[in-house]
């Protein structure tokens, strides 16, 4: 699934948008913390960012950002220097690899909306026929409109319960 939205979008955009906001978030914290490196600390705060980042700015489900433990363990397999601190280099690995399931799981969610959607659309046209008042308005419209209609209102309400 994750490959279509490559399609989309190309490979590089992912890596673009990851790079966008470990470049925002390692700057800030950074700057908060006086240093040219995150400590363990400072790393947590910025993956707590990173995921108010991608839940405010990705459809779909909220994620919960992992556990201190995940991170520390994570930490050591992305401390490539081994000095107990993250550059920005390492960083934007750490989040590469901490996110990778968060877009599959992202994409997943689009394509099932964006191929589920019409396929209900049309189930409902069909099963609209007969209502007094309604079948006749239902039936007027194309099948590619009432599809598009009952897709953006599908992905409107999952966005709009979301608070996206």
């Amino acid at each position: 699934m994750g490959q279509i939205l490559d399609k989309f979008h190309g490979k590089e955009w992912r890596k673009k948008q990851i790079r966008k906001i470990t470049d925002k978030v390692y700057e800030r914290i950074k700057n908060q913390a006086g240093g040219t490196t995150l400590t363990f600390e400072d790393l947590y705060i910025a993956v707590l960012l990173v995921y108010n980042d991608i839940n405010k700015h990705l459809p779909g489900p909220h994620f919960d950002p992992p556990s201190k433990e995940q991170v520390r363990s994570l930490m050591q397999d992305c401390d490539l220097n081994l000095d107990g601190e993250i550059n920005h280099e390492e960083f934007v690995k750490f989040v590469q690899r901490l996110t990778a399931e968060t877009f599959l799981v992202v994409s997943q969610g689009l394509i099932l909306t964006l191929v589920v959607a019409p396929t209900v659309a049309m189930a409902t046209k069909k099963a609209t026929e007969g209502v007094p008042g309604v079948g006749k308005a239902v039936q007027k419209l194309p099948n590619s409109i009432y599809a598009s209609l009952v897709t953006l209102a599908i992905v409107w309400f999952q966005t709009s319960r979301q608070g996206i």
